[in-house]
């Protein structure tokens, strides 16, 4: 069953976080003080949805890294239930699909919780004084649709946060799998 994003109110600061890499190290908010826009991406190997636009994912956050454009994939999962969603098969995603960005490990899903993430994908971009911008669909490509996965959403909302514009509303929201909470993790 798809579930949609929550919908974070903008101008919501982005939380702070210091998780684990896939490939080794720690990596923070802090480590991106310098970026004139930031993507924090809760994503996930098994999930149809991130599946269908990994690729063009993977391409768009390359060509925008040379604009500027800093990107952070988050992995939440319950990877004793979702072992397809461990260390090893997130890296092999990132192989895959090309990302160039760090991909993180948050085992206790404090940083989704903070984040008010509800599904893979789930986008939150922050603009240079890491206030919530723009929250929603990378586009309108789905696992069962025919959609071409362009990005197009994301690419202009990413545009007017590099050109130090708001980012027009409505935002679509993002659809996905459900974040697989631990028991007692749900959001309330």
């Amino acid at each position: 069953m798809a579930i949609a994003s929550f919908m974070v109110p903008l101008g919501s600061p982005a939380p702070g976080f210091a998780l684990p890499s896939v490939d080794g190290g720690t990596v923070s908010l802090e480590d991106f003080a310098g970026a004139p826009a930031l993507l924090v991406v809760f994503l996930s190997n098994h999930c149809p949805y991130v599946r269908r636009i990994e690729n063009a994912f993977g391409a768009m956050t390359a060509e925008y890294a040379a604009k500027g454009l800093s990107t952070v994939a988050i992995g939440s999962n319950d990877v004793e239930r979702y072992p397809d969603d461990g260390a090893e098969h997130l890296r092999g995603q990132a192989e895959r699909a090309g990302f160039g960005f760090p991909y993180l490990l948050d085992g206790s899903q404090e940083v989704a919780r903070a984040y008010r993430a509800a599904c893979t994908p789930d986008f939150f971009l922050y603009d240079a004084d890491r206030a919530l911008a723009y929250r929603g669909q990378f586009d309108g490509a789905r696992p069962r649709n025919e959609v071409p996965s362009d990005g197009a959403d994301l690419r202009a909302a990413v545009d007017h946060v590099l050109a130090g514009e708001p980012v027009p509303e409505p935002h679509a929201p993002s659809l996905g799998c459900g974040i697989k909470w631990k028991p007692g993790n749900e959001p309330g």
